[in-house]
């Protein structure tokens, strides 16, 4: 039953980045199902959840998965990024500590250093 004073679109939850994600995926599938005609099929079922999500009353639980696909793309993300700055640095050379797996860095071009962890406080050598 519809309720009252609230209109088509503040009854669903419409459009968010989880359900962007959802549309790329099945565009994609889309096109490439124009390629090879059995992706059509995986391209229907994901347009057939996609249109559930959008045409759902249940806000609470699209914001759940909204929050939880947020959380996951976030970390993805920041592995990346960090994969990168931990490669490109020219100044000073990037590692992780053997123990524990913190982030540090050493200065380029001091040779062998003995380092001590600031998270676990061990000792090791690394060169730089």
């Amino acid at each position: 039953m519809a309720q009252p004073g609230k209109t088509f679109w503040q009854r669903h939850p419409g459009f968010d980045v989880y359900s962007l994600f959802w549309l790329i995926l099945f565009l994609i599938l889309a096109f490439l199902g124009r390629l090879y005609l059995p992706l059509f099929i995986p391209a229907s079922i994901v347009l057939v959840y996609l249109l559930f999500r959008l045409f759902s009353k249940n806000q609470e639980k699209r914001q759940i998965e909204n929050a939880r696909f947020l959380a996951l793309f976030r970390s993805v993300f920041r592995w990346f990024r960090r994969r990168r700055v931990l490669q490109t640095s020219k100044e000073y050379y990037y590692f992780k500590c053997p123990t524990c797996g913190q982030s540090m860095r050493v200065p380029r071009g001091l040779g062998k250093v003995e380092i001590t962890c600031r998270s676990c406080s061990s000792r090791f050598e690394t060169k730089s």
